[in-house]
């Protein structure tokens, strides 16, 4: 059995196509996203709309549930300006955003230096993000492909409990609302690959809350940070900055970048890589257990964490993916096997005010595998009236085979 962990706990125009129909009371909306030039899917993007939210799928196609009328949406994606539309005719909709240009000249960044603006933006985290208890509700998803092939999928409504950010996150916690699992039943892939964290581990990955990720005085002070030039996330323009090792470390460090909202400073997205060069590190990161005699050569860990600033001018985490690559291989084998697996959480809607905490019982353990805690697939109408991250075409696919090879 295999498991995964993080280490410390971690410019052009886009078409939107929307459909509109009703399940039972529920409104939803359906759409794709593309990009206008190349005419291509777009990934990741975020759609908003009363209070609710959810991402394109690599298919760039996304579905939005809501028990209340919705009278527009919000489509917004890094580099691309925000456009707002009405819904709720009987023809989809075909929106074009405008291309989000930035002019250096435009931007004035604390006198150049990256370091200071970084500095900057952690001095005003008191202020950018939320001081109060909240539950987040969430939609989870891990899958794992052995080369182009999936072999498993889990997935599950979560519930997230999160304090306030002038709080550690170590009383934050996870709970499994639902969930549901599938496994490949064909013999030939009979190596099991778990990884352990899940839902906890997107908690873990709240960089900003987490500092000792990334963002203390002390690990900063490993990194050579560097402005790159500006983009814009809706209709707020972000000052980049990208971060390279400069020190060597008896564990693997990052390559990435931090995207800093120009108007309030607050941290709005970090795209993170393990550094690869040291094989023994990246392992020592990756990997918790194998089987004797099994070969293990890691090749990508990355991550992405976004931050989305709601109406009430609050910044929180609204949506986490992590994806690692490897190749494994028995000894006395002549080639290795590629395995992929890729994990990601979107925070649907969210509550204030009176919430409670969640249980410790009732809670994920972050030394727990996912996978194990949920069911096997079986009802066919399983969501519902939830929001999830749709399935692509091809994991759509891969669930029916995965189906048809449990009967």
């Amino acid at each position: 059995m295999w498991t995964f962990m993080l280490r410390r706990f971690l410019l052009t125009g886009v078409l939107v196509l929307v459909t509109i129909c009703g399940w039972a009371q529920q409104q939803v909306v359906s759409g794709t996203v593309f990009d206008t030039d190349t005419r291509k899917p777009l990934a990741g993007a975020s759609i908003t709309a009363g209070g609710l939210s959810v991402v394109t799928n690599d298919d760039g196609f996304f579905t939005l549930k809501s028990d209340q009328a919705l009278t527009a949406l919000t489509a917004t994606h890094i580099g691309y300006r925000a456009r707002h539309v009405k819904v709720g005719g009987e023809e989809p909709l075909r929106i074009f955003l405008k291309s989000a240009t930035i002019q250096l000249s435009e931007v004035m960044v604390m006198g150049g230096d990256a370091r200071e603006l970084v500095l900057a933006a952690m001095s005003r985290i008191p202020e950018n993000y939320s001081q109060r208890s909240e539950l987040y509700h969430c939609f989870y998803r891990e899958k794992v492909m052995k080369r182009s092939r999936y072999i498993s999928v889990a997935e599950g409504v979560v519930d997230m409990f999160k304090n306030g950010y002038q709080y550690a996150a170590e009383h934050d916690r996870a709970a499994i609302r639902k969930g549901r699992r599938l496994l490949s039943p064909k013999r030939n892939d009979t190596l099991s690959v778990k990884v352990v964290g899940g839902p906890a581990t997107a908690l873990m990955l709240d960089v900003v809350k987490n500092q000792d990720f990334l963002l203390s005085a002390e690990e900063l002070g490993h990194y050579e940070l560097q402005m790159e030039t500006p983009t814009v996330v809706g209709d707020r323009r972000q000052l980049v900055v990208s971060l390279r090792p400069r020190v060597s470390m008896p564990y693997a460090l990052y390559y990435g970048k931090m995207y800093i909202d120009e108007r309030t400073l607050a941290f709005t997205r970090f795209e993170l890589s393990l550094d690869m060069k040291d094989q023994e590190k990246a392992t020592r990161v990756m990997l918790v257990s194998k089987p004797r005699g099994l070969r293990f050569k890691p090749k990508e860990l990355s991550m992405v964490v976004d931050y989305r600033t709601d109406a009430d001018g609050v910044t929180r985490v609204s949506y986490l993916r992590t994806t690692f690559r490897f190749n494994c291989d028995w000894k006395r084998r002549l080639f290795a096997t590629s395995f992929a697996a890729e994990c990601e959480m979107v925070v649907t809607s969210s509550s204030g005010g009176d919430v409670k905490p969640i249980k410790g019982r009732d809670s994920f353990d972050q030394r727990d595998a996912f996978f194990d805690k949920v069911d096997y697939f079986r009802d066919p109408a399983f969501w519902q009236d939830y929001n999830i991250i749709e399935p692509t075409e091809s994991l759509d696919e891969a669930v029916r085979k995965l189906l048809k090879g449990q009967r």
